[in-house]
């Protein structure tokens, strides 16, 4: 189990083992600066308007990665009351008002689909958060899968990852769900993706997208894939700059999954900046890159990878 290094923020989750989902939630418990940045065509989001530079709102309290599709995006709500309870939120004058953003994975072809992460699964993960991080098949990772290209008879299980890289004064992390479409590689090494009939091998993503003798699966797997995450930091970055940390850190999906950002997927990236340590930013951007990458490898490594296919 890893330990976040930034002062400013906690990490929570609650899973059905059974049911196979789960809630991840990421508390900046003073608020934080953030941005997103949304490359897959079929995304399920909440408050990523407010985000955008031009917005007013210049701070979130917590961002919740969660399974269930679009019925997950519930799970907020019981964020948002457990922040209120804490006192925290965006002092409107009558009241706190937390203000939480969130994404969504399509988990719902695996355990059991009548069982959703609710507004009771948000408060209990923001109850159980702390600086200890799990990774693998734990929060909304419990019923992520990657390789579905040719279907979800021959996925691979998948789940949750977190790296964190120091520059001195500034840490820069990466908090990553990982459900793509296609495989997930290391360098040369392909550590998981579509599986072969066998059920043993893995079938490369090259051969089933450049290929002919091997077709895509797309109307049965379109939608239902996403990758999402977070970038943590201290250092000093405004909503426009935490916009692009979240473009960078989409570079690290790019070099840790393919494909990436297909119309199958729904991938999206939230940035938050908790400090006020000023570092040039291109030095965060490449360590969101690299943190996000590293991230995507390990919430594979980690994950009990086998097949979840029928």
């Amino acid at each position: 189990m890893k330990k976040i290094g930034l002062e400013d923020f906690l990490i929570g989750t609650y899973e059905d083992d059974v049911a196979k989902t789960g809630v991840s939630v990421i508390i900046a418990k003073n608020g934080a600066v953030a941005g997103c940045d949304i490359r897959g065509g079929a995304p399920g989001t909440r408050e990523t308007d407010l985000l955008d530079p031009t917005k007013t709102v210049e701070k979130v309290h917590a961002v919740v990665l969660s399974g269930g599709s679009a019925f997950g995006l519930d799970s907020c709500s019981g964020v948002m009351k457990y922040l209120e309870e804490e006192g925290i939120g965006f002092d409107v004058g009558v009241a706190r008002v937390p203000i939480v953003s969130g994404a969504v994975i399509f988990d719902l072809g695996f355990g059991d689909p009548n069982v959703r992460p609710s507004a009771e699964w948000g408060y209990k993960a923001s109850k159980n958060a702390s600086k200890d991080v799990k990774e693998g098949s734990f929060g909304a990772g419990s019923g992520a899968t990657v390789g579905k290209l040719r279907g979800f008879d021959y996925v691979m299980n998948s789940g949750v990852g977190y790296h964190e890289i120091n520059l001195g004064d500034v840490i820069v992390s990466a908090y990553v769900v990982v459900n793509a479409s296609g495989e997930v590689y290391e360098g040369d090494e392909i550590i998981a993706g579509c599986l072969g009939d066998d059920k043993k091998t893995i079938v490369p993503a090259d051969s089933i997208m450049l290929g002919a003798e091997v077709d895509v699966d797309s109307d049965n797997i379109r939608g239902k894939n996403t990758t999402i995450g977070c970038i943590m930091t201290n250092a000093k970055l405004s909503k426009a700059q935490c916009k692009k940390a979240s473009q960078l850190a989409q570079n690290g999906l790019a070099l840790s999954i393919r494909p990436i950002h297909t119309t199958m997927d729904g991938d999206s990236i939230f940035t938050l900046s908790s400090g006020d340590v000023d570092i040039n930013p291109d030095k965060v951007y490449y360590a969101a890159q690299v943190a996000m990458r590293q991230a995507v490898v390990n919430a594979l490594r980690e994950a009990n990878n086998e097949t979840k296919g029928k």
